[in-house]
């Protein structure tokens, strides 16, 4: 779409979680796609009330632990004590990944990214799913960090699922297996490259070398951010506040993922993201919705960012 100051390099694309063949198009059609800067819209802003600007996202990479000690399960009296649990160690194997309030203990998923900017950014921002979300436990999470700050500027790592035996239908049994299905968010600082290998090296430093670490099937997402001082920021910010008469919080990610790095990294543009939705907006859930106060504002919003493409103001130096 071309645009009297920026010439034919403004163009309007749009990307989709697990977009298939995005990034293949995108790195055949670099040329095609030249452009000064990605405005997109997708995820939920910091609180419903007040505007968010997102300048790229954590990376996501889930992983599954396996403990696989033997064929079929044993009697737990005739053999209890004497087996090794398989539960009970996939148990004591995740507690070394964490400390008891979810602290990361695996030194090469501790970001060295928190910098002076991003904390800047992150001041002052107050993470509000909304009436209907839940209430944040201040006591987790890394220590010394803000809520934001442990959101936006660090890693977290969840177990999703765990599973030993048959939880529906309980026998007095050691099992012979157990496997939890976990997840790292992590922003930039992070190898993605060494997340898998890094976890190994940590287990058997901690004599878990018997808990076997995969990759999990499901697409990983690499972690990319913008730096909130950038010219595009500003100039977004500058508008979406003149247009609402309210201060936007800039975060310099999302907490969850998208194939951003499509962008930032293959086509080499600054990325303006700018949600329109809600944290309690119950995404990907049957009743995901959307509230009218904050698609209303959003319809807005853009319109004037928009209309402050088309004026002289719009003009942004290179960054």
């Amino acid at each position: 779409m071309a645009h009297p100051l920026f010439g034919p390099e403004v163009k309007l694309m749009l990307a989709e979680h697990n977009a298939a063949g995005l990034r293949e198009f995108c790195e055949q059609n670099k040329e095609l796609l030249k452009a000064d800067v990605l405005i997109a819209s997708d995820g939920p802003r910091i609180t419903p009330n007040q505007p968010t600007i997102f300048l790229g996202t954590r990376g996501v990479m889930n992983i599954d632990l396996h403990v696989d000690f033997r064929e079929g399960g044993h009697h737990s009296g005739n053999w209890g004590g004497l087996l090794a649990n398989p539960g009970i160690v996939l148990a004591q194997a995740l507690a070394t990944i964490t400390g008891p309030r979810g602290e990361i203990k695996v030194d090469e998923w501790r970001p060295n990214s928190l910098t002076e900017s991003v904390r800047e950014a992150l001041a002052g921002i107050e993470v509000d799913g909304g009436p209907e979300g839940p209430k944040i436990d201040r006591n987790w999470g890394e220590p010394d960090l803000t809520p934001a700050e442990r959101v936006f500027g660090w890693s977290s790592f969840e177990v999703l699922a765990f599973v030993c035996g048959n939880p529906d239908k309980p026998v007095n049994a050691i099992p012979p297996r157990a496997r939890a299905h976990c997840q790292l968010r992590y922003v930039v600082g992070v190898d993605q490259n060494d997340i898998v290998p890094a976890l190994e090296r940590h287990l058997e430093r901690n004599g878990f070398a018997m808990v076997k670490v995969t990759k999990s099937r499901d697409e990983s997402m690499a972690a990319t951010r913008l730096d909130p001082k950038h010219p595009w920021v500003r100039w977004a910010k500058a508008s979406i506040e003149r247009t609402t008469g309210t201060r936007v919080a800039v975060l310099p990610n999302l907490g969850g993922s998208l194939p951003n790095d499509v962008f930032s990294d293959v086509l080499g543009l600054p990325t303006v993201w700018i949600p329109h939705s809600y944290a309690s907006c119950s995404q990907h859930a049957p009743n995901e919705h959307l509230l009218v106060p904050t698609a209303r504002d959003g319809i807005r919003l853009m319109a004037g960012l928009m209309w402050d493409l088309g004026e002289v103001r719009g003009r942004v130096p290179a960054g």
